[in-house]
This record gives C-alpha cells, structure tokens and sequence, in this order.
C-alpha cells in the first residue's frame, strides 16, 4: 500500500467562526459538531482568531481511493504506530484517510511503516 507524504506543516486548531478560515487555501479540513469547529490547515493558512492550536503536525495519505468495504486499513496503520509510541490525528474524506503525527516522530513514523511494507512517496 502506498502512503503519499504531504509536504506541508500543519495545525490543529479550534476556531468559533468558519468565515475565519481560508477557503481557498489549497488543503484544510474542516469539522464541526454541536461542540466545536475544528480546522486542520497548513501551519501559515492558520486564522488569527483560534481558542485552541497546536502546531507541529505532519501527515500522510493513504493513496488511492479507498473503497468502504475495506477493513482494518487505518486500524493496521495505527496500530502499528502504537507499537512504537507514536500518537496520532486522523482525518478522513470520502476518498481516503489521512494520518497527522507530532513533526518530532515525522521520519521515524515514515522509517517504521516503510519497514513494516508501506511504499512512501512524495507528495505530487
């Protein structure tokens, strides 16, 4: 399977008003429930008005369209992260899952999944 590495820095954020995110930045996600609006963007995309950040995420994609009767992708990915101590923010689109970890644990992430199998590409 190919994990695909996504070149930006990113940040985890809280924010109280969607017109403060950008949305024509080129990648973002947004989240909202009856409990908050979250936003995961490139750390410079990041709006000046946020009640919680935290900064210092990178991530990977798993390439490729992911049909939904699929089983246990993301749980194989984590939990082999786990194994070695390395937390991590998931996202999911339609398409595919996203895997966000602390930039210190970055390489070492990419090192140990290229290890267990996972082909690691560049972003583009």
């Amino acid at each position: 399977m190919e994990l695909k590495k996504i070149p930006y820095r990113l940040t985890v954020c809280k924010v109280t008003d969607i017109a403060d995110v950008n949305m024509n930045a080129e990648f973002y996600f947004i989240g909202k429930t009856d409990e908050e609006l979250s936003l995961v963007c490139r750390t410079e995309d990041t709006p000046q008005e946020t009640t919680e950040r935290e900064d210092g995420w990178r991530g990977f994609r798993i390439q490729g369209v992911l049909d939904f009767s699929l089983i246990g992708i993301l749980s194989k990915l984590t939990g082999i992260l786990a194994e070695h101590q390395i937390g991590i923010f998931a996202v999911s689109t339609f398409n595919t899952d996203y895997i966000l970890v602390k930039e210190e644990n970055y390489e070492r992430a990419l090192n140990i999944l290229a290890a267990a199998g996972y082909q690691i590409t560049e972003f583009g």
